[in-house]
Formats: C-alpha cells, structure tokens, sequence
C-alpha cells in the first residue's frame, strides 16, 4: 500500500477513539493505484466492503463481509476470503480531522480517509 511519512501522523488512536471515530463509519482506504476503497464498519461487529467500483472482480472476489474488535489500543478484523480469512489488527495514527495511517500488525501501512456514518 501507500507509504506515509512519519511526520505526518502524530495521535495514536485510542480504542475509545477508535469507538467514536471508525464504528459506525465508512472508511475509505487510499489504493496505490487511485481511488478508494470503502470498508463499512458497524456498530454490531460486522465489516464489509466492495471493491466493485475499482474493478476488483477480475482479480478477486468484489465484495466480503467479516467481523471487527478492539484488541488494546488497535482495530482487528477478519473477513470471510479476503486475506484468506486471515485475521489482522491496524495501529491507526490521525493525519487530520478526516485522515489517519494505518499500520497492519505485519509493517505495512497506509492512509484512509474517514466518511460519514452508516
């Protein structure tokens, strides 16, 4: 994914802030390649996504659904087949009001954007 400088992410998301400020949200991951990609994240537990709009079908299936929590300060989920139903957990940092990177518990990182409520 993309890689974002170090200086521009500063507040470690809390779980209480993960709680306020992702669940119940549509956040749309940044892609290396243009565009967005938006995962649903609601309040019941589930999360799911499609990447139908950016043309995922031809290299894997579009749309997942999974399941989300909290593990200390970091926001896990684990889908159905994406990933090969791998769980993963993220270390998020807020960029801004609206932005934030995300570290995945194996180094990779990235920027997403945070959208409305769902």
């Amino acid at each position: 994914m993309l890689s974002v400088p170090a200086a521009l992410a500063t507040e470690r998301f809390t779980a209480d802030d993960i709680k306020s400020d992702i669940i119940g949200k549509r956040i749309y991951l940044a892609t290396p390649f243009g565009g967005e990609f938006p995962l649903n994240y609601r309040r019941d537990g589930k999360v799911d996504g499609s990447g139908e709009a950016l043309g995922l079908g031809r290299f894997a299936k579009p749309n997942d659904t999974g399941r989300w929590w909290i593990n200390g300060d970091r926001l896990c989920q684990q889908f159905t087949s994406w990933y090969r139903g791998a769980a993963m957990c993220f270390e998020l940092q807020r960029i801004d009001q609206t932005r934030l990177k995300w570290t995945r518990d194996n180094g990779q990182t990235g920027t997403a954007r945070i959208g409305n409520s769902i």
